[in-house]
């Protein structure tokens, strides 16, 4: 009876720098400098991290979603907005003068 292909990543060591993840016979460094997101997570939420094709990684727990590329090649894909910051919602804007 044929089973469902699924592909295994391990998390195998994690510093203070970023933590690296084990993807079939590759082993992939993610510095926290590249991938901001990650900083703040728990070794858990690190941990539980879903590899469903060869290019796609997902953190349920962090609702995070990357490509395998991105890590390998991060200058590829800058952390950019496209979209201007609302400087409302950041805190910096003036505030209204109340009566």
């Amino acid at each position: 009876m044929p089973g469902t292909n699924t592909l295994a990543a391990e998390v195998t060591h994690i510093s203070k720098h970023g933590f690296w993840l084990l993807l079939g016979d590759e082993e992939l460094l993610i510095p926290f400098s590249e991938f901001p997101w990650f900083r703040q997570a728990t070794v858990d939420q690190l941990c539980d991290v879903e590899w469903p094709t060869a290019d796609h990684l997902y953190w349920p727990q962090l609702d995070v979603d990357l490509s395998v590329e991105s890590i390998r090649h991060p200058e590829r894909f800058p952390l950019v907005s496209a979209v201007s910051a609302n400087s409302a919602l950041q805190g910096d804007a003036p505030q209204a003068a109340r009566p």
